[in-house]
C-alpha cells in the first residue's frame, strides 16, 4: 500500500456513487412514521438535530404515541408498546438496552443486531444522533456538530462509519472534500491540509525548509501506527480470544501499538522538530482532534485522524451528518431491533450488583441481560446510577480526567457572494497569539458544509457553523435577559474576527443566525455541563488511563467520547465496534473464554494504575 496515495483521485469531482438501501427481509411490526415538524430555534429552545414546534403524545393511549412529525422520514420507527412499569420481564426483555443514540451508540446496536442479538435503543427526542445530529430552519439544515467526517471512505478497515453502514444494508452518497481543514494562524501562518498527503506535506516543507527531515519523521510515525491499526481486525482490546488471534497474525503490527499506546504526539513531535512554530502548528493540528495541545494527545488518537484524511479522505454525506444517525436507525430497525423515542432514562435499575434494566422519567421499566450507556461516565456514574456507589475505578478515571469544556455554537445563513469561489468547506482561525490556543473563545472552528453540498441552504444562501470552546461557568447564575445579552455579544465579537480575517462584509450578509451555548448543549443533548469527553488533567501516559467499554458493575458497558479511544467520530465508532463484540461475547453470540475474560481484565485495569 503506498501510504501517499490519497484513495480517491480526483476529490473536486462527482459524488461517489453510493445509494442507500435498506434490507430485504423486515419483520411485520407496528411503526409510527416522522414526518414533518416546524422548528423552533437550536439555542435553547430547539433540540438539535430536529425542527421542533409542537410534539404531543396521545395521552389518552399510554403505551403509543400521536402521529409526530419530523423536517424528514427518519424511517419507519418502531412505536414499543410491551414496556413494562412494575418489571414484567418476560413483556419486554432484551438482549441489549443502548442509552442514547449518538454514533457510538448506534454502532454498538446495529453491530449487535446484525449478529443476532434483540437491541432497544433509548433516545431522549425524536430523531436519532445527538452531536451529529441536525436541525432545519428557514429552509437551511444544519449540522449539529462538526461537519468533519473521518472513517467515512470505501477502503481500509478504519472506515468504521462505512463499516457500521454496510452492516446494516445501507451506503450514502458521499461527497470527497478536496481539503480537511485551512488553517489560519499567528504571523500571518495560513497552511491547507490537503486530501493528497504529498500537497500538504509539500506546503509544510516550503514553510519549514529547515524542519524537512523532521516533518517528514514525524508524520512517518503516525502513518507507521496508523498502517498497523489498518491492517488489524477492529474488535473488543478487552476479549482475550480475539486479541491473541490478532496478535498471532500480526505481531509486528500489535507490537507497534502497544509500543505507542501509552505515548502522547508532543513527545514524538520534539524527538524530531525543534522549531517553536512549527511545534504550535502540531498543537493545533492536536487541538482540532482532542480540544488540547500535543502534550496531552494520545498519539494513537492523532494518527488515525492525521493519516485517514489523506488515505480515505474526509467525505461529506449528501443532505448532512444527520443522515448517517437516520441511516443507522433505520438499518437497527430493519434488522428487527427497536428504537424508542421521547426515551428519557433517569435510572439505570441494578440487582444483586447487577445492571439489569433502565426506568424511564414515565416511570416506565425496560429490561435486559446487559445495559450499554451512551451517556459521558459522569452522566452514567452521577445521573443514571448514585454517585455514592461510584465504582473505584470510576474515582480514579475521575482523577485522572475532567470534563472536556464545552462549546459555543453559532449557526449562520448568509448571502452567497460573501464567499470567495474558492472558499475550503473547513477552517481554523486563532490570528493573533499561539498562547490563545486553548483558552476559551480563543481558537475559532468553522464549517461551511454548503461549498460541498449546496441543497443545504436556500438557493443563493450559505452555512456558516462556527463554534469555539466555553466553560459552562460563563453562562452560569444569569438572569434571562443577561444571558441572551451575552449570547449577542460573544456571537458578535466571534463573527466580527471571521469579518475581519477571512470575509470583509461577513456581518451584513446574515439572514439567519442561532445561538447555542453550553447550557444548551448539556440540556439538549444530555452533557454534563455541555463537555465533549474527558480532557487529561496532567500530561498522560498516552491512552493507557482511559477505560474501555466494561465497567465495575457487571452487565454495565459505556461507550462513546469518555472511552477508549476517546473524542471525534472515527473514535466513537470504534468505541462501539468494540463494545459490541465484548457484549456478544457475554450473552453468547461471540465466543468466549471466562478464564482468559478475568485475567485480561486483571492485566487491563493493572496498566490504567500505572497512568
Amino acid at each position: 500500500m503506498d501510504i501517499m496515495s490519497s484513495g480517491l483521485s480526483s476529490p473536486q469531482s462527482t459524488i461517489s456513487n453510493w445509494k442507500s438501501r435498506p434490507l430485504g427481509n423486515q419483520k411485520s411490526i407496528k411503526r409510527c412514521c416522522f414526518d414533518h415538524l416546524k422548528a423552533r430555534n437550536f439555542g435553547d429552545h430547539q433540540i438539535p438535530g430536529l425542527n421542533f414546534g409542537v410534539m404531543r403524545a396521545n395521552r389518552r393511549q399510554r403505551n403509543s404515541f400521536a402521529p409526530l412529525k419530523s423536517v424528514v422520514d427518519v424511517g419507519e420507527v418502531l412505536e414499543t408498546e410491551s414496556s413494562s412499569t412494575e418489571g414484567d420481564r418476560n413483556s419486554s426483555f432484551y438482549d441489549a438496552i443502548v442509552i442514547g443514540s449518538g454514533v457510538g451508540g448506534l454502532v454498538a446496536a446495529t453491530q449487535l443486531a446484525v449478529k443476532g442479538a434483540k437491541v432497544l435503543v433509548l433516545e431522549k427526542y425524536v430523531i436519532p444522533g445527538g452531536s451529529s445530529g441536525f436541525y432545519q430552519r428557514d429552509g437551511f439544515t444544519f449540522d449539529v456538530g462538526s461537519s468533519v467526517m473521518f472513517g467515512f471512505s470505501d477502503k481500509g478497515n478504519l472506515n468504521l462509519i462505512t463499516q457500521a453502514l454496510a452492516a446494516v444494508g445501507c451506503r450514502m452518497q458521499v461527497i470527497p472534500d478536496p481539503t480537511t481543514v485551512h488553517f489560519h494562524l499567528p504571523n500571518d501562518f495560513s497552511i491547507q491540509v490537503h486530501r493528497e498527503y504529498n500537497e500538504f506535506i509539500s506546503e509544510l516543507v516550503r514553510k519549514f525548509p529547515h524542519e524537512r527531515e523532521g516533518i517528514l519523521k514525524f508524520y512517518g510515525v503516525c502513518w507507521k501506527i496508523f498502517n498497523a491499526l489498518n491492517s488489524l481486525e477492529l474488535k473488543s482490546l478487552e476479549e482475550p480470544i480475539y486479541l491473541f488471534g490478532q496478535f498471532f497474525k500480526k505481531p509486528l503490527e500489535c507490537l507497534t501499538l502497544a509500543y505507542y499506546l501509552p505515548q502522547n504526539a508532543g513527545n514524538i513531535a520534539r524527538n524530531y522538530i525543534k522549531d517553536p512554530e512549527l511545534l504550535s502548528f502540531i498543537d493545533a493540528e492536536c487541538f482540532i482532534v482532542s480540544t488540547v495541545n500535543a502534550m496531552q494527545t494520545p498519539i494513537i488518537n492523532a494518527s488515525m485522524v492525521m493519516c485517514d484524511r489523506h488515505f480515505g479522505g474526509i467525505n461529506y454525506p449528501v443532505g448532512g451528518i444527520g443522515e448517517i444517525a437516520k441511516s443507522l436507525a433505520k438499518g437497527l430497525v430493519d434488522q428487527g431491533s427497536e428504537i424508542l423515542y421521547k426515551a428519557n432514562a433517569t435510572s439505570i435499575i441494578i440487582e444483586d450488583g447487577k445492571a439489569v434494566g433502565v426506568k424511564l422519567s414515565n416511570g416506565r421499566q425496560f429490561y435486559a441481560k446487559t445495559i450499554i450507556s451512551n451517556a459521558t461516565r459522569w452522566d452514567t456514574f452521577g445521573k443514571l446510577l448514585k454517585k455514592e456507589d461510584l465504582p473505584e475505578e470510576e474515582k480514579s478515571f475521575q482523577k485522572a480526567y475532567v470534563k472536556a469544556p464545552s462549546f459555543l455554537s453559532i449557526h449562520l445563513g448568509v448571502k452567497a457572494d460573501v464567499l470567495p469561489p474558492d472558499t475550503d468547506c473547513h477552517h481554523f482561525v486563532l490570528e493573533d497569539d499561539w498562547e490563545n490556543l486553548e483558552k476559551p473563545y480563543g481558537s475559532i472552528f468553522l464549517s461551511i458544509p454548503t461549498v460541498l453540498d449546496k441543497s443545504l441552504a436556500p438557493e443563493g444562501n450559505h452555512i456558516l457553523h462556527i463554534f469555539t470552546t466555553s466553560p459552562i461557568e460563563d453562562w452560569e447564575g444569569l438572569s434571562r435577559k443577561d444571558y441572551e445579552a451575552k449570547k449577542e455579544l460573544v456571537a458578535e465579537k466571534l463573527i466580527n474576527r471571521l469579518d475581519k480575517k477571512l470575509f470583509p462584509g461577513l456581518k451584513s450578509s446574515i439572514v439567519f443566525k442561532e445561538v447555542g451555548t453550553p447550557k444548551t448543549h448539556r440540556r439538549y443533548l444530555a452533557r454534563d455541563s455541555g463537555t465533549y469527553g474527558p480532557m487529561p488533567r496532567k500530561t498522560p501516559k498516552g491512552l493507557l488511563a482511559m477505560p474501555f467499554n466494561t465497567t465495575a458493575i457487571s452487565g454495565l458497558y459505556c461507550v462513546g467520547d469518555s472511552c477508549f479511544p476517546g473524542q471525534g467520530v472515527i473514535a466513537v465508532a470504534f468505541s462501539g465496534v468494540m463494545c459490541a463484540h465484548r457484549v456478544a461475547a457475554d450473552i453468547g453470540l461471540e465466543k468466549k473464554n471466562p478464564v482468559l475474560d478475568t485475567a485480561l481484565l486483571r492485566v487491563l485495569g493493572w496498566l490504567r494504575t500505572l497512568a
